[in-house]
């Protein structure tokens, strides 16, 4: 009599790049929702990126409540890997990333109209203006990081404020600051893609407007 081949532990199982995404979408929903701060959010989707096996996505979403679509294959009994993507938290993620950069020395230079924030954006504007506008953007990435460096220069960030905005930047001898426009809600929805601005405002300024997403014209 044969034996029966064991079966294999689906925590040993390969991760794949939907896995880890529906992982990120799922901490996204709980920063959101304010079971995690944005420190954890981040601490936690660099573990979720570095990881290689379905096992070592767990521990990220233990404090959490359960989410069947996050880890199929550790609560099928056939140990089979879904490979169906989940829906995504937001219509405004998704897409082919635009720039990475914005530079204006002694020049002014616009990130506007429809286009795709990259994970990453580097703004540096130096005796000259930058306009980072996000009102008809979307998101390559439900988390974005916008690193602006404006020197005896202005850097301006719009947001629309269903999205998440953290800032974090530095101004010395200048202005590094947050206004919420006329209307606009104090927060975002549950789920809402996260954009944190940082960097350094010297003899110069950063500003990032929230407006309200009601007064823009809706993304098809």
């Amino acid at each position: 009599m044969s034996e029966q081949p064991s079966r294999r532990d689906p925590k040993q199982l390969r991760a794949s790049d939907a896995d880890r995404e529906r992982v990120a979408q799922v901490l996204h929903r709980a920063m959101g929702e304010g079971r995690i701060t944005l420190n954890e959010l981040e601490e936690r989707l660099d573990q979720v990126y570095a990881a290689k096996t379905l096992g070592e996505l767990e521990p990220v979403m233990a404090d959490l409540p359960a989410d069947d679509t996050a880890l199929p294959a550790l609560t099928d009994s056939s140990a089979a890997v879904s490979t169906t993507p989940s829906s995504s938290p937001s219509r405004l993620i998704g897409g082919t990333p635009g720039s990475t950069t914005s530079i204006a020395v002694m020049a002014g230079a616009d990130r506007k109209g429809v286009w795709v924030l990259p994970r990453q954006h580097n703004s540096f504007a130096f005796w000259g203006g930058i306009q980072i506008d996000l009102r008809h953007a979307r998101f390559a990435e439900a988390y974005s990081t916008i690193t602006a460096v404006a020197i005896m220069g202005g850097i301006e960030v719009i947001v629309p404020d269903d999205i998440t905005v953290e800032v974090t930047g530095v101004g010395i001898m200048g202005a590094f600051e947050t206004k919420n426009k006329k209307g606009a809600s104090p927060t975002a929805p549950p789920g809402a893609p996260v954009v944190k601005v940082t960097g350094l405002a010297f003899w110069g300024g950063v500003e990032v407007k929230r407006v309200p997403r009601d007064k823009i014209k809706e993304i098809e």
